[in-house]
């Protein structure tokens, strides 16, 4: 029988919002791994998971998740997570991988998956989708994503701020990822284009720490890393307005 690498999205934090196919493909691997920085430290998708499977399942990989300037740091160390995944393959057959959000956006499982890929030939890869950030925050605050034709363009801050102030200028909801460390980048942004008073900001969503509030407030302080934005268009014409 192939072994079998399955991605797991277990969500923003909130345990509840776990989907029943997340929780079972979770129960039935014989191992789940989860990532964690170089510290070691628990992160936020293994805390979900303790909600479900037993913590002698859970074994932690560590990922230079933030590592961005460093290329060849970064490299060796999905080098590093990747053996030592297919190890754990050879050995036990099936691993989920529990990933906060979705695996298949903006998840370091991708990356996972394509160096395991090439370490255990014939290796089934999957995925089961998780609830996102901003499916959360739209929920939490009352923001609506999208109505009608409007299009939904989704943003990585770390990408710079210029990509984010170009989507702003276009039509459509615009969400940002990331963006807390460039939060005064942001608030700018958002003032140019007409669309501070209408967005709100998240972070911690379903934790005791989480933070849901109106754009308007921030001063330029810088917020926490995981920190997700949603900027509204301006709808005008009543109800379908959009349609």
């Amino acid at each position: 029988m192939s072994s079998r690498l399955i991605g797991v999205g277990v969500g923003p934090g909130d345990p509840e919002l776990v989907t029943v196919k997340g929780v079972n493909a979770l129960r039935a691997a014989d191992v789940v791994v989860v990532p964690v920085l170089d510290t070691g430290e628990r992160g936020r998708a293994e805390a979900t998971v303790l909600h479900y499977v037993p913590a002698e399942k859970v074994v932690r990989v560590v990922f230079a998740l933030n590592e961005r300037t460093d290329r060849a740091r970064r490299e060796a160390a999905w080098d590093a997570a990747g053996e030592r995944v297919a190890g754990m393959l050879r050995e036990r057959g099936s691993v989920a991988f529990a990933t906060i959000g979705d695996p298949n956006v903006y998840s370091t499982f991708t990356y996972l998956a394509q160096t395991v890929g090439e370490l255990v030939p014939g290796v089934v890869v999957e995925t089961v989708p998780g609830i996102t950030a901003m499916q959360d925050l739209a929920a939490r605050s009352g923001a609506v994503l999208t109505e009608g034709t409007e299009p939904l363009t989704l943003v990585p801050v770390t990408a710079g701020s210029a990509v984010l102030k170009e989507a702003l200028a276009g039509p459509g909801t615009v969400v940002a990822y990331k963006f807390g460390r460039q939060a005064g980048e942001v608030a700018e942004a958002l003032r140019e284009t007409g669309r501070l008073d209408d967005a709100v900001w998240g972070s911690a969503l379903g934790l005791p720490e989480e933070s849901v509030r109106s754009a308007a407030e921030m001063d330029g302080t810088p917020l926490p890393y995981l920190s997700t934005l949603i900027a509204p268009p301006r709808r005008a014409g009543g109800r379908g307005g959009k349609l």
